[in-house]
């Protein structure tokens, strides 16, 4: 079996303060582009992994397609299979490359193996994985909150209109960036911008958190922003 894991953009992202548990509680907007991994699953007589395309830092072994078929192996007993993942979405873009991988294994083995795992379950799994992982189980818009695991159905389509993406090639720690921000009060929440305000009336309204620090650091990506807008962007932002 193939699939085309595809990846996300935040559409705002209030970080509304530090939770016990270490992470952040989070309001955004998650929505589904079409930039995709590929990603092959076939049975197998032993396990194993495979990687091509752009590099993917880290352990291969901690990898989390490797980790998803792991915890259903785990609790669930599943044969041996043979996975390649050929990498196209840059990591450390904000665009959830990763979190999509692993959620598209759980999907793939589920249907493969004929599992029947529910909803439930399956966001039960994609929540060990990463918090942004459960948004992959499914392929429309969500509003996320939480750490971003707490979902709602988004009614926004943006069909239609043209979707640019810039990579720079400066990688963003995501823990540093969470660790940068200042939590405030935010005028309205990014879903509420989106549900109520066109694309057009976004710019002033629809804040990405993030912004702030990263710019103050990484100039270049605040000066990229300014000339998507220079030529005639409706809304320019931040990806994560």
């Amino acid at each position: 079996m193939v699939v085309f894991p595809h990846c996300k953009i935040n559409l705002g992202l209030h970080v509304a303060g530090k939770r016990p548990d270490g992470f952040h509680d989070i309001h955004t907007c998650f929505y589904p582009i079409p930039f995709t991994d590929v990603l092959e699953i076939i049975p197998a007589e032993t396990f194993s992994v495979s990687f091509s395309g752009r590099t993917i830092p880290g352990n291969p072994d901690e990898n989390l397609i490797v980790r998803a078929y792991q915890l259903l192996k785990k609790d669930l007993g599943i044969p041996p299979v043979k996975m390649h993942l050929h990498k196209c979405i840059p990591a450390g873009a904000g665009l959830g490359g990763g979190s999509s991988d692993g959620a598209f294994v759980l999907r793939m083995l589920n249907a493969i193996f004929d599992l029947e795992l529910s909803s439930e379950r399956l966001i039960h799994y994609a929540g060990q994985l990463g918090s942004d992982c459960a948004f992959f189980l499914q392929d429309d818009p969500k509003s996320g909150k939480g750490k971003g695991d707490e979902l709602e159905e988004l009614a926004i389509d943006l069909r239609g209109k043209f979707l640019v993406l810039v990579m720079p090639g400066i990688h963003i720690s995501t823990a540093s960036a969470y660790n940068s921000i200042v939590p405030s009060r935010p005028g309205m929440l990014p879903d509420q911008v989106v549900k109520q305000y066109p694309v057009s009336q976004w710019r002033d309204l629809l804040k990405n958190e993030f912004e702030v620090p990263v710019f103050r650091e990484q100039r270049q990506i605040e000066e990229i922003r300014g000339k998507l807008y220079e030529g005639g962007a409706l809304y320019a932002s931040m990806s994560g």
